[in-house]
Order: structure tokens, then C-alpha cells, then sequence
């Protein structure tokens, strides 16, 4: 299976969490708790590729991550 290519945003997301030393497991965890939402490793890779678009969820990394949606 071939891996699926990370979106411009998901290039922004990894680039930041480095920049900050976190890990995507932190970001998982902190959106989970400023959201109320459901958000796990699965929806995170969806994000990251693109394939998911959740305003909330985008604005919650957004603003933990202190960085803007590009997509």
C-alpha cells in the first residue's frame, strides 16, 4: 500500500510540533481536551493527509500550535 503524502497543512503541523518538541501524541491529547471532541491517532492522520477538514479540530491546532490553516 502506498503511503499517502502529507497535505501543506500537515507539513505545517509536523514542522511545528518539532519546532516546539511535542509529540503527536501531545497535540492528540490537547485538542481532545480544548475541544470536548473525539480525536485520536486515525483522525490525526486524516488531517494530516488532508482528508478530513474539521473546522473545529483545525482551529483548535491552529491555536495550540500557534500557526495558521494553509491549505
Amino acid at each position: 500500500m502506498a503511503k499517502i503524502p502529507l497535505c501543506k497543512f500537515g507539513k505545517q503541523i509536523k514542522q511545528r510540533l518539532n519546532e516546539i518538541s511535542e509529540t503527536q501524541a501531545w497535540l492528540i491529547a490537547a485538542v481532545s481536551k480544548n475541544t470536548g471532541l473525539y480525536f485520536d491517532t486515525g483522525y490525526m492522520h486524516r488531517i494530516l493527509v488532508g482528508k478530513s477538514k474539521n473546522p473545529n479540530i483545525i482551529a483548535s491546532i491552529c491555536q495550540l500550535l500557534c500557526i495558521e490553516y494553509t491549505p
